[in-house]
């Protein structure tokens, strides 16, 4: 039975505030619709007169509303989902939760498989709890699209995989998602001796057979922390090549087939072989930039967007003469920044260092942070921490501001996984410390 959702904030404004709704208040339905989540909400406040049943201190109110299609209700939640999390039903011996050390925040170790926080958030899901009122919801609002871990789509291969002995067949599942309407971006975690090898060439195959359901297929590389225990390893650089080799075969042949890649390794591989991450147009709009595929091209082409910018700016006289004016200015101003990030993209920062420090007029400093908190097995800059960061920059000479990767922060850009606020990494090094997504971020601040 659905609870309602707890109004968290009114929008001043707002349909809801000229109703006199408030913070604590439980909307429990709307035109009759018992809510479950924000997607009830929306999809069932979306008519254009409402029936609103809300609970304040025991009591029932009932508004009646009639609003414009462009009008908002107005309303925040405290949670997204008002009937709980659907919890991960699978036993996969890689699972990242298994890495997770102690004493942690509480939120940290939930294996949510939730596929309304999959339409929401963009979180993987693996289709393996759905029930038939699940399937009757998802026909019904057509929740689209939906990002599964799929990882192999032989059967048994993938009951393996998942230490699941009643997963369903993925590939039938999708099938039945195609029919709904509901596209889907499918990602393949990739093991060495478990599903690699023949098994993804199977896997990568049957995904690509089922556009244009399937959207976009991923192919990342198995992460294991120093907490994991089982028989699994990471794999190497000289095993990175090949698999790159592989996905732009099968790359070539679907842009040939469908106008577009299809297929994509994670950014980790093209670092890990030491390649030059793809062109973004080899992206088809990043349909994965969450899950690390194009991320570090992202990272480097905002900064040839501003580069080309400013020399667009070149031919016009007197705006030039001021803008070389600044940048001397700043040299002074300004003498060095910091560059953090994880070991893994810092060769290529630090070969773009330069570049970026003639363009702002200072001298740059990649500082590569091995992560104790995790192991050093886990070379990315998403999974940094800042009791990591802190401790090697202790001793250091931070310059005038030091930039920290986006990616290591919680969706809200507020803390790390370890708890620390960007406020708190910076009293402890004495320093002005900033996130950056982009290196265009870093020219804007400090050029």
């Amino acid at each position: 039975m659905a609870k309602g959702g707890v109004i968290a904030e009114v929008n001043s404004g707002s349909i809801a505030a000229k109703l006199g709704l408030r913070p604590g208040d439980v909307l429990l339905s709307i035109n009759g619709h018992l809510l479950r989540d924000v997607i009830d909400y929306r999809f069932y406040g979306a008519e254009e007169e409402l029936e609103l049943v809300l609970e304040r201190g025991g009591e029932r109110i009932v508004y009646q509303v009639e609003r414009g299609y462009d009008q908002e209700l107005g309303l925040e939640f405290t949670v997204p989902t008002f009937d709980g999390l659907r919890l991960c039903n699978n036993r996969c011996e890689f699972c990242f939760y298994k890495g997770m050390p102690p004493g942690m925040r509480r939120s940290l170790y939930i294996k949510d498989d939730d596929y309304r926080y999959s339409f929401l958030f963009g979180n993987f899901i693996t289709l393996t709890n759905l029930t038939e009122a699940d399937w009757d919801r998802l026909a019904e609002q057509r929740l689209s699209p939906l990002y599964v871990s799929v990882h192999a789509t032989a059967l048994a291969l993938r009951r393996r995989v998942l230490g699941n002995p009643a997963a369903p067949d993925v590939v039938e599942q999708l099938e039945r998602l195609g029919g709904l309407g509901i596209q889907v971006h499918a990602q393949i975690v990739l093991i060495p001796g478990l599903n690699d090898a023949p098994h993804l060439a199977c896997t990568v195959a049957d995904l690509a057979a089922l556009h244009p359901t399937v959207q976009s297929i991923a192919v990342v590389p198995l992460g294991l922390t120093r907490y994991h225990r089982g028989p699994f390893r990471t794999y190497t650089p000289e095993e990175a090549g090949p698999v790159v080799a592989k996905i732009s075969a099968w790359q070539r042949a679907y842009r040939r087939q469908h106008g577009l890649n299809l297929v994509y390794a994670s950014d980790e591989w093209y670092l890990m072989a030491g390649r030059e991450v793809p062109p973004a147009e080899e992206y088809d709009g990043f349909p994965q930039l969450e899950n690390g595929v194009g991320l570090t091209r992202v990272f480097l082409d905002e900064r040839v967007q501003v580069s080309g910018r400013r020399a667009q700016g070149a031919g016009r006289g007197s705006q030039v003469t001021g803008r070389r004016a600044q940048v001397a200015g700043r040299k002074s101003q300004v003498g060095k920044v910091t560059l953090v990030c994880g070991t893994l993209i810092a060769p290529v920062l630090e070969v773009k260092a330069m570049e970026l420090s003639e363009m702002i007029g200072a001298a740059v400093e990649v500082v590569p942070v091995e992560n104790r908190f995790f192991g050093p097995t886990v070379t990315v800059s998403g999974l940094l921490t800042g009791q990591d960061v802190i401790a090697a920059l202790r001793g250091r000479d931070p310059g005038d501001a030091v930039f920290l990767p986006r990616a290591m922060f919680d969706a809200a850009g507020e803390l790390t996984l370890d708890d620390m606020s960007l406020a708190a990494i910076g009293e402890a090094l004495g320093a002005r410390v900033e996130v950056a997504g982009a290196m265009g971020e870093i020219v804007k601040r400090e050029a």
